[in-house]
């Protein structure tokens, strides 16, 4: 097992892929399952809208923010998180079932079809805040986060 795991990490270091660092947080896809867990737990809804193959400044706030340790460390004891991602590519496609739900879910909260959003929402589901990219990377996001949650 170990001679397996260091030829994979030798291959993937060779051919110049990155095996991405596991955050230990879990997103939800079902807006209805995160808000039944918010009021389970009473904490906030994060819900990210995306478009994680053709959006740039998406795909950067997943890099420099969502897919940081540090930034799983600050959520998991504050948030719910939900991700609704829309990708345009064939080979990013989602099932039916999936792309329905995220419908649902940018039918309620993203009317104006925006790209990167970021919604706060009360363990009731009431919006508290919109917000989308920033720069800065992962501390100055939680920074802000933190911000919006008390201005509510």
């Amino acid at each position: 097992m170990r001679i397996l795991t260091f030829c994979l990490l030798f291959l993937l270091s060779f051919t110049g892929a990155r095996a991405q660092v596991p955050t230990g947080i879990s997103w939800n896809t079902d807006l209805v399952q995160a808000l039944q867990q918010a009021k389970a737990t009473n904490k906030p809804v994060l819900a990210v809208f995306s478009g994680s193959d053709w959006c740039k400044p998406c795909i950067m706030l997943k890099q420099e923010v969502f897919d940081k340790p540090e930034f799983a460390q600050f959520a998991k004891d504050r948030f719910v998180l939900a991700r609704f991602d829309f990708p345009r590519s064939k080979k990013n496609k989602l099932s039916g079932e999936q792309t329905k739900v995220n419908e649902q879910a940018a039918a309620q909260l993203n009317k104006e079809g925006a790209f990167p959003l970021v919604v706060l929402l009360s363990p009731e589901g009431k919006v508290l805040a919109k917000t989308g990219y920033r720069p800065g990377g992962v501390a100055a996001y939680d920074a802000y986060l933190t911000q919006l949650l008390t201005t509510k």
